[in-house]
């Protein structure tokens, strides 16, 4: 009920418009994103390397209001495409369509994408779409495999979350074409004839799915690029360690070389986590986000994980 409660409050512009003028939620929320500046997310980028560790960025923001701001959103993930490269950073980047347009103008969001996944390509820079609420779900896929079915199949990935009764079907369709692909678990809410609401049963999905991906990657022989910028097939992305215990066994059971998978978290959850799994040798990507529209992002943060509520509410009866 709780984390129900926590997601509809993510979505909430009255809600939003009252704690984005809370300072405390502020810095509170400093230690889930990056920065508002590029210039701080580099160097989140940067420490992160220094660990062995790949990042992919995230500039905040989803469900823009005008063609206007769909196309300054596409200008700043360039952008960012071209600070990484110019850096030379082990990172990628991740984007959501409704950031750049999926919902105001379906047009003018696939020239968005055309432009980004061109500029992408010239620099060799990752790009992963994310996956929204399930009303964009099929949009999401439809656009993701028509540009990656063109020309971009090298440069692009797709995120599906487990929690929807349908992404085991999606994963099998989305494998036919070798698409990579980053499993997570899913923050949305979502009614019953969608999503699974026990925790037990999209820990299960989860599961299910993790093992297509990696045999998948297994048959194809799919691996992480040399420095780690493009990402094997197999992405899972969680937090839970029994989750990752069980695709560490299920590899290894397979024969699946460390470098055929990625475990990905977020930046500022489980850092003792990723630590560990870079020293047992597996390559581990931190999605960093960064950007003014922290809000969503941050509620979405405290649904998924009772911790990160008590270190919200702590910081709130300590002022």
């Amino acid at each position: 009920m709780l984390k129900l409660l926590l997601v509809y409050l993510s979505q909430a512009q009255w809600a939003r418009n009252i704690v984005q003028r809370w300072g405390f939620a502020k810095k509170t929320a400093a230690r889930f994103v990056a920065g508002e500046t590029l210039d701080e997310a580099v160097a989140v980028v940067r420490k992160l390397g220094q660990k062995g560790i790949c990042a992919t960025l995230d500039h905040l923001g989803e469900n823009v209001t005008s063609q206007e701001n769909a196309r300054q959103a596409a200008d700043e993930i360039i952008h960012i495409i071209n600070r990484l490269s110019t850096d030379s950073l082990c990172s990628g980047i991740s984007i959501k369509l409704s950031q750049i347009g999926l919902v105001v103008d379906p047009v003018l969001c696939e020239e968005n994408l055309r432009r980004i996944m061109a500029k992408a390509r010239q620099e060799e820079i990752f790009v992963r779409i994310d996956m929204e609420d399930s009303e964009l779900t099929q949009r999401t896929l439809d656009l993701f495999r028509k540009v990656r079915d063109e020309e971009f199949a090298a440069q692009i990935g797709i995120v599906i979350q487990a929690s929807l009764h349908r992404s085991e079907q999606d994963v099998k369709d989305l494998l036919a074409k070798d698409s990579k692909i980053r499993i997570c678990k899913g923050a949305y809410k979502e009614p019953r004839h969608i999503a699974f609401h026990r925790k037990a049963d999209v820990d299960e999905n989860f599961d299910r799915i993790s093992r297509l991906l990696l045999d998948r990657s297994l048959e194809t022989g799919s691996k992480i690029s040399e420095g780690g910028g493009t990402p094997p097939l197999a992405a899972i992305a969680t937090h839970d360690p029994l989750r990752i215990e069980n695709a560490c066994k299920y590899a290894e059971r397979i024969g699946l070389k460390k470098t055929g998978l990625e475990f990905q978290m977020l930046h500022g959850i489980r850092e003792d986590l990723q630590a560990t799994l870079v020293k047992s040798g597996y390559p581990v990507r931190v999605y960093v986000p960064y950007g003014q529209e922290w809000y969503p992002y941050f509620v979405r943060r405290l649904a998924e994980r009772p911790a990160n509520l008590w270190f919200f509410l702590s910081n709130l009866v300590r002022r």
